[in-house]
């Protein structure tokens, strides 16, 4: 459970979380992940014991909390209050600015991909370590607040509503996210009644129906990819003007730069829709490969990363035929040839022993090269056994973690 109070003026935050932990081996300490966070001392508790050390290594985002005595065996819960800044880094927790009637206000937006989850709130932020959230923001009454799941219930003091959503199904916390601002939204449904819904800044909701049309495609098609239904009651896509990625695939609600998002066919070229297409099908596929399986570790990262670039332009090719994306796909593999042929280069696969490491590998070797091995494999198996290969992966290990290894077995059957 994770409570959250933004103040968008004074660029802070405040919060609380409570964990289900199992012990299940003796232990004096619970070692888990924060970092640029003041946790209040007083309010740490595990059951009814208070920690005797509480210590912070900050190079490496971790909190150890030492405990008297040994902790009972079993099912615990971890409670504890913290606060933090609204930071201008465009990760972790954020503001991002925009202007609304003249004046310049800050929004909140997260950025948790790969370890910032850990500056938001304390949690164990590892892939694999999945969790069910169930979240609640106190917000201004006139924002819109939005997080991975619907609203479950909102009540309002005032100025001040507190939004209670619903819980997620398990989930890895760098997919957990929230953004607050003032929004409009154009609306769609999937074939299977799900809302899909693209938020702008106010005045520019119509640059958003053409990827709102590009998702709800998506959608129809990865359902009917992958053999399994679209695993969330809703999916919203965010436009945000301070954004450091391209895009983002948190879990429900997916975060992009409006460059990304947003096409207007008065003034936007012909390459910008077709850059907005492949982006959001990118996103869409992760929903399912990178959501509801997850990567065991990010040493795993270009089997996220290099097949949702392969399908995004299987789905691409499927909706606009005319664009023959395949040739363009060339391009890419060339580009990641290009780099792969460099000394500096690295195997698609990476082992990854810290988190410092990651964000190094997110690149075109990743990407774009591991989408066209991708490729390869489909065309050497043929597309049927291949997709039949696929909807059986995401059957085994649907709201689990899997590695490559995994992978490989499944497509050897």
């Amino acid at each position: 459970e994770l409570f959250l109070r933004p103040d968008l003026v004074a660029c802070t935050f405040s919060g609380s979380v409570a964990i289900s932990v199992a012990v299940s081996a003796p232990t004096r300490f619970l070692v888990l992940n924060a970092l640029d966070l003041s946790v209040n001392r007083t309010s740490i508790r595990f059951q009814a014991l208070e920690p005797t050390e509480v210590v912070f290594f900050k190079d490496d985002g971790v909190l150890v909390l030492g405990f008297a005595k040994q902790l009972p065996l079993g099912e615990g819960l971890l409670k504890m209050d913290f606060n933090g800044i609204l930071n201008d880094q465009m990760r972790g927790f954020y503001r991002s600015k925009y202007q609304y009637k003249g004046k310049e206000r800050n929004m909140a937006v997260t950025q948790f991909e790969s370890v910032d989850a850990r500056r938001c709130f304390p949690c164990w932020d590892e892939p694999a370590f999945k969790a069910k959230f169930k979240l609640t923001l106190e917000v201004p009454s006139e924002l819109v607040a939005l997080s991975n799941m619907p609203v479950g219930n909102a009540t309002f003091a005032g100025p001040i509503k507190t939004v209670r959503y619903l819980e997620s199904p398990p989930m890895s916390t760098y997919l957990v996210a929230i953004v607050v601002g003032l929004f409009e939204y154009v609306e769609g449904m999937t074939t299977k009644g799900t809302r899909v819904r693209v938020y702008t800044q106010i005045g520019k909701s119509n640059q958003g129906k053409f990827a709102l049309d590009v998702g709800v495609k998506s959608l129809n098609l990865y359902k009917d990819y992958f053999d399994t239904p679209f695993p969330l009651p809703k999916l919203d896509m965010v436009a945000i003007p301070d954004f450091a990625a391209g895009a983002m695939e948190n879990y429900g609600l997916v975060t992009y730069r409006e460059v990304a998002l947003l096409f207007d066919d008065k003034s936007s070229s012909a390459s910008s829709r077709q850059s907005v297409a492949i982006t959001v099908a990118h996103e869409l596929a992760h929903q399912w490969f990178g959501n509801l399986v997850t990567m065991e570790w990010w040493t795993h990262l270009w089997l996220n990363e290099g097949f949702a670039t392969w399908v995004s332009h299987l789905a691409v090719d499927s909706f606009f035929p005319q664009w023959n994306i395949w040739t363009q796909f060339l391009d890419s593999t060339t580009t990641a040839l290009r780099l792969d042929s460099l000394e500096a280069s690295h195997p698609i696969e990476v082992e990854i022993h810290h988190a410092s490491e990651v964000d190094q590998i997110f690149d075109a070797i990743s990407y774009d090269k591991g989408a066209s091995v991708i490729r390869m494999l489909q065309s050497y198996l043929g597309a049927e056994r291949f997709q039949k290969a696929m909807a059986s992966y995401m059957k085994k290990y649907a709201y689990s973690n899997a590695k490559t290894e995994d992978l490989w077995a499944v497509l050897e059957k």
